[in-house]
């Protein structure tokens, strides 16, 4: 049976699955990342992940794997297959894309989590059938995936979507990126933690604790709270603001706290707008798989447009393109369509 890899790298563990052409998840497997051995542990690490996925595949499907997808954290260049900075796993500059081809010998695309995640949710999730969605899960950090026409769009540089790092409140608390007043610094499930930890006087209590006093009746816990949902209205409206989006999906550990912190947003984002139309905010529906499933979208992406190297075998269980011609002899028109290369 035809397949790819998916696989998703955290700070703390990696998921992994074979996927089929239909999305069907045919085998999954999680590891720890180990990210305390080293980056060079970790990304060997990766790589032998990969390969015995591969060998996996091969055994039990009868072939191999025809690509991989790969999501990863921190500063990606998903055009050069680069993986720039990642704080957690200690890396810069490694051309991960080169190195799990050579290791498992088939074609890879590298993507940032946050987008490929988007990028699943927006197919196959909560914005299926929204043309234009905001994909913002609130978790240690806040990132965003802007969906369009059902791709992600990275932006010129590989940035977009980076709305944790919008000013919200000037003069603020400082932020990880140097700035003070970011908005994940404020509204991140990391944030509520800190902010409950010192409120109630428990250093061991997290946002899921704030949530739980909320629902109580705890009125110290509402007040952490609702600091938090009145900093993440400021963000989303500056997001509609700019993008207009269909559906705003939020996903992350805070939003596991369901209506608890939908229906106090959705009215805070309500109340903010003037002009703008006020999109659907809806929960996340793929949890922590749509990192994984994402990346397996953008393996079977990438042999959707991939144009082979003319000294590659070709797969004869293949469909081919009745339009094309077949004869290796045989001239293309010039002026006929051409296809690009988007790994």
């Amino acid at each position: 049976m035809r397949h790819v890899i998916a696989l998703d790298v955290g700070g703390t563990g990696m998921k992994a699955a074979l996927i089929a052409a239909d999305g069907t998840s045919l085998h999954e497997a999680r590891r720890a990342t180990g990210r305390e051995r080293g980056p060079e542990a970790v990304v060997e690490s990766i790589l032998d992940f990969a390969a015995e996925l591969r060998a996996y595949g091969e055994k039990h499907f009868g072939e191999p794997a025809a690509a991989a997808g790969v999501a990863v954290p921190g500063i990606v260049d998903a055009e050069r297959g680069i993986a720039v900075y990642a704080a957690n796993l200690g890396w810069r500059d490694l051309p991960l894309r080169e190195l799990l081809a050579a290791r498992i010998g088939v074609p890879v695309a590298l993507g940032h989590d946050v987008r490929t995640g988007g990028l699943a949710e927006g197919r196959v999730g909560a914005g299926q059938g929204a043309d234009r969605f905001l994909f913002l899960p609130l978790g240690t950090g806040i990132a965003g995936a802007i969906g369009i026409d059902g791709r992600i769009e990275p932006g010129a540089h590989g940035y977009a979507g980076e709305i944790g790092h919008i000013v919200v409140r000037p003069g603020g608390p400082l932020c990880g990126c140097g700035r003070r007043g970011c908005l994940e610094r404020l509204a991140s499930a990391a944030a509520v933690s800190r902010a409950w930890a010192e409120a109630s006087g428990d250093p061991d209590a997290d946002a899921a604790d704030c949530a739980k006093a909320v629902e109580s009746g705890d009125e110290r816990a509402r007040a952490v709270w609702q600091d938090a949902i009145d900093a993440l209205a400021d963000g989303l409206v500056t997001a509609i603001t700019l993008l207009d989006p269909r559906t705003l999906i939020i996903g992350g550990g805070l939003a596991e706290a369901g209506e608890t912190l939908f229906s106090p947003l959705r009215a805070a984002v309500e109340q903010r707008v003037t002009f703008q139309r006020l999109p659907a905010v809806v929960p996340a529906a793929l949890g922590d798989t749509a990192g994984c499933l994402g990346a397996g979208l953008l393996a079977w992406d990438l042999l959707a447009t991939r144009v082979p190297h003319p000294t590659e075998p070709t797969d004869p269980t293949e469909p081919t393109d009745p339009t094309e011609p077949t004869d290796p002899t045989e001239p293309t028109d010039p002026t006929g369509p051409s296809s690009e290369v988007t790994a």
